[in-house]
Parts: structure tokens; C-alpha cells; sequence
């Protein structure tokens, strides 16, 4: 692993552990502030409106400017923002600090992606992307039940390591990294919100975005609520339930690892048919499983799946203009978060409305369904020759 792949490996490192942490934080917080089922979605859900929000405007943005200065400063107020999390006092402290977060994480995250065409030879491109995505993977094996053992001592306790691990990244985002300064005759062509034209007019890209949405919709919405249904359900506290995520994170890495052999073996339209099937029957039985061993298994299979999906999305999306891979990088990420906002909103509303994860369930594999019928009538599973016109006329 060469120095520039490790770097942006810890950067999607600490902003995927601090994305995912509040899940088995929910129980902890929500009698903490006193927050009703129905609202407390909307602390995961906060950190997810302002990424989605603001990378809109990222991702343009960054387009035009030097890509080392637009990490090292969202970088910077990430670290800061999720340290005063720790120092919330209330459901709308949280909300305003994790608000900020997820806008610092906005200007930060797509520079990663952006950045490794820059930064990695052309033969090791697919190899450096599947280590990158690889830490969001290990931040759900590693990071978010470290965070769960910190909070079973003291709640800030997770928010102040990860504010500080941050801050130790952005050290070496300042020293490490190079300038990537852009061509400024190719940015100064193009108005920064017509960058999306492209995408917008083009109906592949309308609806395998859709899609996207869906996918992350579905998923999200059963992940943010994890925590409170095994707690719930089979009474486990704040550290067993990071247990729990480990355990799931480490799905999540095999995916990831073992995700190209599988593309290759089964090509892309299979896998990603047979992934969603098998996360749709999953979704529907999970929430009548007798025993955690039985949900961490069930839940174990939809993460290795994701973890093989969620890179062959990426890919397809980025696939569809490469001129404007920040553009791209950012949409599909603020479309992420905005999913991910709705979703564990939604899942918030259903789960305190019918008590449980079984509506939660029925809500997830019914996006899924959905994301899988948009993906294959989009036409992006086979748009190579076919997009390359569309983007040319």
C-alpha cells in the first residue's frame, strides 16, 4: 500500500466511523435528551442533511480549486465539529454540531475520490479505489465499536477520539499530500452548476441516480435503527451492541475484498441482481429472527453484499462523465446523505408507529426492490458505448 493510498484510506477511515457512530448511540442519547423514537432518527439524520446539502456545492467548487487546500480545511472543521459533540447539552446542540460535521465531511470526502486519478499510476487505479473504500468498511468493523466501548464509559468519550484522531489526519494531510491545482482553462469554461447538465440531461444517468437514492434509502434506514432494536429486542447494552457492529463491519470488509473477484467471476449484472435478491428476502425475515446470533448472521450476509455493491455503484456512477469526476463524486455522495436523511427519518416515524423493525424491514426491502428495477432498466449495467454518445451530442 503506497503512502498516498494509506492516507486516503484514514481519511474515509474517520469520516465513515463518524457517519455510522450514532447508531448504538440512539438508546444512550435518546434517554439522555429526553428525545422520542420518532425524532431521534434525525441525529443520524442531521449529519446527513448538511453533507447532503452542501456537497452540491462541493463538489463544483472543488472542481476549481487546489483539491490538498479543500481537504486540509474540511478536514480541519470536521475535527472540530465532531469534538463538540461531545459537549452537547441537548437534542439541538446535537443537531447543529452534527449538522456542521456532516457540512465539513462534504468538502472533504469527494476530494478523496477525485484525488486518486491524480495522485495513482493508471495501472493501480481499481487496486488503490478498493483499499480507499476499504476504510469506510474497516470505520464499521473497527472505529464505530471502539466508539461504542468509549461510550459505554462515558458517552463524549467517542466524539472526542474521533475529533482528535481527525485532527492527527489533517497533520498529515498538510505534510503528505501534494498540490492538486486545476487546470484553470478547462474550470473557468464551464459555470459551476452547469457541471450537472451533463448528468441531468442525460436518462441513464437521471435514473441510475434514482437508484442510487433508493439504495441507500433502504439501507440506511434499517442501519440507523440497529441499535435501538437489538436493545429493544434482546435487551443488549451500549458495548454488546458495538459488539454487534463489529461484527457486521467485518461483513462489510469481506464484501469489499473479495468484491472485484466476484464482478469478475459473475460479471456486474449478476452480482448486482443476486446481491439485492438475497438483501431483499433478508430485510423481510430479519425482524423475526428468535436470537441475536440468528439477526447477526441474516445481517452479516447484507453486508457482505453491500460491501460488494456499494463499490460497483460508485464505479457505474463515476463511469458516466469522467471530465467531471468531483461533480459526480459529490452528487452521488449528497445523494447518499439526502437518502440517508429521508431514510432514517422514515425509519424513525415507522418503527415508533407499528413499535418494531418489521415495518423498518418491509421499508428497506421494498427500496431495494425498487433500486434494482431503476438500475437495470437505466441501462448502466451495459452504457458504456451508449453514454459516451449520450455525453458527446
Amino acid at each position: 500500500m503506497s503512502r498516498m493510498t494509506f492516507l486516503l484510506f484514514l481519511v474515509m477511515f474517520v469520516i465513515g466511523t463518524d457517519t455510522f457512530l450514532i447508531s448504538p448511540l440512539i438508546p444512550t442519547l435518546q434517554q439522555l435528551f429526553h428525545i422520542p423514537t420518532e425524532s431521534a432518527g434525525w441525529m443520524v439524520g442531521a449529519y446527513a442533511l448538511g453533507y447532503a446539502l452542501f456537497a452540491l456545492i462541493a463538489g463544483p467548487l472543488s472542481d476549481g480549486w487546489d483539491r490538498k487546500k479543500v481537504m486540509l480545511s474540511g478536514m480541519v472543521c470536521f475535527s472540530v465539529s465532531t469534538l463538540l459533540c461531545g459537549f452537547a447539552t441537548g437534542f439541538w446542540s446535537m443537531f447543529l454540531f452534527r449538522f456542521l460535521a456532516g457540512v465539513s465531511a462534504a468538502f472533504t470526502a469527494p476530494q478523496v475520490w477525485a484525488s486518486i486519478p491524480v495522485l495513482i499510476p493508471t495501472p493501480k487505479i481499481a487496486k488503490a479505489s478498493g483499499i480507499v473504500m476499504a476504510g469506510v468498511a474497516a470505520s464499521q468493523a473497527f472505529g464505530i465499536p471502539i466508539g461504542s466501548l468509549l461510550a459505554s464509559i462515558q458517552w463524549s468519550y467517542s466524539f472526542f477520539a474521533i475529533g482528535t484522531f481527525a485532527l492527527v489526519v489533517a497533520v498529515f494531510i498538510y505534510y503528505a499530500l501534494p498540490e492538486m491545482k486545476p487546470d484553470q482553462d478547462q474550470t473557468s469554461k464551464t459555470p459551476i452548476f452547469g457541471r450537472y447538465i451533463p448528468l441531468l440531461n442525460s436518462p441513464t444517468a437521471r435514473r441510475a441516480l434514482f437508484a442510487h437514492f433508493l439504495f441507500q434509502c433502504g439501507f440506511f434506514a434499517s442501519f440507523s435503527f440497529i441499535g435501538k432494536w437489538v436493545t429493544d429486542r434482546f435487551h443488549l447494552s451500549i458495548d454488546q451492541a458495538g459488539y454487534l457492529m463489529f461484527f457486521l463491519g467485518f461483513g462489510n470488509i469481506v464484501g469489499s475484498l473479495c468484491g472485484a473477484y466476484v464482478i469478475q467471476t459473475f460479471n456486474r449484472f449478476n452480482t448486482l441482481v443476486a446481491g439485492f435478491l438475497v438483501s431483499i428476502a433478508c430485510f423481510i425475515v430479519l425482524p423475526y429472527l428468535p436470537s441475536v446470533a440468528a439477526f447477526e448472521s441474516v445481517y452479516f450476509f447484507i453486508f457482505v453484499t453491500m460491501g460488494i455493491a456499494f463499490p460497483l455503484i460508485l464505479g457505474l456512477l463515476n463511469s458516466l462523465n469522467p471530465t467531471i469526476r468531483g461533480t459526480i463524486s459529490s452528487l452521488a455522495s449528497s445523494i447518499m446523505y439526502a437518502a440517508t436523511t429521508f431514510g432514517s427519518w422514515i425509519a424513525g416515524l415507522i418503527y415508533a408507529s407499528f413499535n418494531g423493525f418489521s415495518a423498518v424491514g418491509l421499508f428497506a426491502a421494498s427500496c431495494f426492490a425498487g433500486s434494482l428495477f431503476l438500475f437495470i432498466f437505466s441501462g448502466i449495467l451495459a452504457h458504456d458505448a451508449k453514454t459516451k454518445k449520450e455525453f458527446a451530442a
